[in-house]
């Protein structure tokens, strides 16, 4: 069996915030056939049903962002699983906006659902990690995560979530390098996807260049032709013939 919780905060005020993307993508996984109604449970909302011949869970912790392994923590216990049978879907600021990335244990990053998770189940499960983008400013983060998708973030904000919810059944199997490749090929073509051509940038000027280097690359100097001096600048310089 496995649990796929989405992390998100319960009620209209927040339904469409960019935190909320861990709710948005379980919601887009539920619509698909052969899951039940959302109902209540475990201090969430859960929809079960089966994906590649597995028992599946889907949750919407309804604790709130920062409780949200109390709900998680609760249903795994009743199962009799471990960290290892849970997926958490969440939004991360570190990466750009519908970049995806999937890894087993590491850190919080400074996000309180999945400090709560850690709280609750332990570190060791796979969390997929949905791109929202950084503000660009640490005071600008609140504002930022709680507020709601623009307009013109559903131009990668809906492939993203429609892409999650076609191959799940790659996460149920542990695919994840293939999921991967789903996700991005879902969001192809955008512009924070694409490295930008190389332009040549114009020679600098020399600079620090001792003396002797510059009289040899630069300006023919006007030096003595006879005398003790030609003689000393000749074996410093060399001859036109040398």
């Amino acid at each position: 069996m496995l649990i796929i919780a989405g992390l998100g905060n319960p009620g209209s005020r927040y339904a469409g915030n960019r935190h909320n993307i861990g709710f948005m993508a379980v919601d887009a996984i539920q619509r698909r056939p052969g899951f039940s109604p959302w109902s209540k449970k475990f201090k969430a909302e859960i929809s079960e049903g089966e994906l590649g011949g597995e028992r599946v869970l889907l949750m919407k912790p309804q604790t709130f962002m920062n409780l949200s392994g109390e709900a998680v923590g609760e249903a795994m216990r009743f199962y009799k699983l471990g960290p290892q049978n849970v997926v958490a879907i969440y939004d991360e600021l570190d990466l750009p906006p519908g970049k995806a990335r999937i890894k087993t244990g590491g850190g919080h990053g400074g996000h309180n659902g999945i400090k709560s998770l850690d709280a609750h189940l332990g570190k060791d499960y796979r969390r997929l990690r949905l791109g929202i983008g950084h503000p660009g400013a640490k005071e600008l983060v609140h504002n930022h995560v709680l507020g709601d998708f623009a307009k013109v973030d559903q131009t990668w904000v809906t492939p993203l979530l429609d892409a999650v919810a076609d191959n799940v059944e790659m996460l149920v199997r542990q695919e994840d390098s293939q999921l991967m490749n789903k996700l991005a090929l879902a969001i192809g073509g955008k512009p924070d996807e694409e490295k930008p051509k190389a332009e040549k940038s114009p020679q600098p000027k020399p600079v620090g260049k001792s003396h002797i280097h510059q009289a040899r690359g630069g300006a023919k100097p006007n030096i003595p032709t006879t005398g003790p001096m030609a003689e000393m600048l000749k074996k410093m310089f060399g001859s036109k013939g040398e």
